[in-house]
C-alpha cells in the first residue's frame, strides 16, 4: 500500500504550543488521530491571528478546507506539550497549502506532519474566489 508523504518545508512562519488534553487521548492511551486535526485547526487560527486575519476574513475572503493529509510519526500522551510550527506554500490561483510540524516540546520528537489545502471562498456568492493579492504578497515576502 502506498504511504502518504508530505514534503515538509525547512522554514516556518509561526510557532505555538498546545498541551494535550485528556480529551485528545484515545482508548490506546495516546494522542488520537481525530485530535490531531483539532490541534492543527487551533494552530491555523492562531497563525492567522498573528497577521490580523480570521478564517472568515483574509483580506475580505474566507478560507475553506479542500483537503488534509496527516502522517503520524510518534505517540503523544496526556500532558505533553506539543509545539506546532506553521507555514504556507504551494500557492495557486485560488489557494495554498498550510503545513504543520508537530513536535513534543520536551523531547524534540516529531509527533506528526500535516498539511491542509485551503481555497479562498465567497460565502455570499457560495463559490471559490482568487487568492487575495495582499495575502499572497505578504506570505511570499516573508517565506522568501
Amino acid at each position: 500500500m502506498a504511504r502518504i508523504r508530505i514534503e515538509m518545508p525547512e522554514n516556518y512562519l509561526f510557532s505555538t504550543e498546545i498541551p494535550l488534553r485528556i480529551s485528545d487521548i484515545n482508548y490506546g492511551g495516546h494522542l488520537g488521530n481525530d485530535a490531531v486535526l483539532s490541534i492543527i485547526h487551533e494552530a491555523r487560527v492562531r497563525f492567522l491571528k498573528q497577521y490580523h486575519y480570521t478564517e472568515m476574513d483574509v483580506e475580505g475572503a474566507s478560507l475553506i478546507m479542500s483537503d488534509t493529509a496527516i502522517v503520524y510519526k510518534a505517540e503523544g500522551f496526556y500532558g505533553d506539550h506539543i509545539q506546532v510550527d506553521v507555514t504556507v506554500g504551494d500557492f495557486n490561483k485560488y489557494g495554498c497549502d498550510i503545513y504543520y510540524l508537530l513536535t513534543n516540546k520536551k523531547t524534540a520528537v516529531e509527533v506528526a506532519h500535516a498539511k491542509t489545502g485551503v481555497v479562498f471562498f465567497d460565502y455570499d456568492a457560495r463559490k471559490v474566489r482568487p487568492i487575495p493579492d495582499a495575502f499572497r504578497s505578504q506570505m511570499l515576502k516573508i517565506t522568501s
